[in-house]
């Protein structure tokens, strides 16, 4: 392996890093600083979203992103371009999940999160990528 693969493997797994520790702390300054419970109703059933899980999904989220951004670019010239489209209408979508909570500081926290992976996401795998 070259010193810029090293290198982007490194800086990828850093935006790998902040993505979960980001998610971690908006998640710790909602729910636990301002007492928000971010519980979503879906069908008939309430689940409560929990630290375990913004750990696992922004981790989940972050892998795929990069993922698809290594295939887009082994596919196409263009693929850091592609790949920006398709995270931010991916991003932008996801923003009707937070809509099924239970009350609206729910709804605003979630976002947040959504928010917030998207923008160490985003910008942190994109400008690796121009490297």
């Amino acid at each position: 392996m070259t010193d810029l693969k090293a290198h982007s493997r490194v800086r990828g797994a850093a935006v790998v890093g902040a993505t979960v520790v980001a998610a971690e702390l908006v998640f710790l300054a909602v729910h636990e600083a301002a007492g928000v419970d971010l519980a979503v109703r879906s069908g008939g059933t309430v689940t409560h979203v929990g630290a375990a899980a913004v750990a696992a999904v922004s981790l989940l989220v972050a892998l795929a992103a990069w993922g698809l951004l290594a295939l887009l670019q082994r596919m196409s010239a263009r693929g850091r371009r592609i790949w920006t489209i398709v995270a931010t209408v991916i991003f932008v979508v996801s923003l009707l999940g937070p809509l099924g909570a239970e009350t609206a500081g729910a709804t605003l926290g979630l976002a947040a999160l959504h928010l917030i992976v998207a923008a160490v996401v985003i910008p942190g795998l994109r400008w690796e990528s121009a490297r």
